[in-house]
């Protein structure tokens, strides 16, 4: 019975090693992506920014086709809308997971394509214990004059095995949750009236100052 439980024991613990190596391969595989995506992203953007100035929609098309396959717009509106997306016709959500890409990039693209030069190291992938299908990325963002910022991305993978990026935290500032809570700031300002809230929501996020959060946490 004893060499029968030391037996057992390291049949167990075996499996442990292999299911660690395991992790720890997928966790390497998606560092690698998550890297690959965002340094051609990045190197796409230092080499359009001209492009920004002279035709804004093909720059904006073009950052969209950069973007697509890496991350979920229509996941992260949804959670954007909440509890308030079951108020919602296909359509409205259609034309809102639309307003909500074009409004990013509306707010953010001049920022980007004016900033000082800056580099994207990925740091760490990690699967989450509770669910394999979850992931958090460590990310730094170093810029020109040393400075570090601290990004998360928030990863899933789909029912076709691809990882897609769902949320971003920047320093310590939950991107989702803030525009999460503007969406439901404007519909009870609004008195409920979606379809109001989704018209003018390009506007909602320029008032929306995530830089500020950033500096102050």
């Amino acid at each position: 019975m004893l060499m029968f439980k030391r037996k057992l024991f390291a049949v167990f613990a075996l499996l442990m090693m292999v299911a660690g190596q395991a992790s720890a391969g997928v966790e390497e595989d998606l560092e690698q992506y998550v890297s690959d995506n965002t340094q051609m992203l990045v190197q796409k953007l230092n080499a359009e920014k001209g492009l920004f100035e002279k035709d804004p929609e093909a720059f904006y098309q073009s950052m969209e086709d950069a973007l697509t396959d890496f991350v979920d717009f229509r996941r992260i509106a949804a959670r954007v809308m909440g509890r308030y997306a079951r108020q919602t016709t296909p359509e409205q959500r259609d034309e809102f997971v639309a307003k909500f890409k074009r409004s990013l990039f509306d707010s953010y693209a001049k920022a980007l394509v004016t900033a000082d030069d800056f580099t994207i190291e990925v740091r760490e992938a990690e699967i989450l214990p509770q669910n394999e299908n979850r992931a958090s990325v460590q990310l730094v963002v170093i810029t020109a004059s040393g400075n570090r910022y601290p990004v998360t991305y928030s990863m899933y993978k789909n029912k076709e095995d691809r990882w897609l990026m769902e949320n971003v935290i920047v320093e310590g500032v939950n991107i989702g949750l803030a525009f999460r809570d503007r969406f439901a700031q404007e519909m009870e300002e609004n008195r409920g009236q979606v379809q109001v809230v989704i018209d003018g929501w390009t506007d909602s996020v320029k008032s929306l100052n995530l830089e500020e959060d950033v500096n102050a946490s």
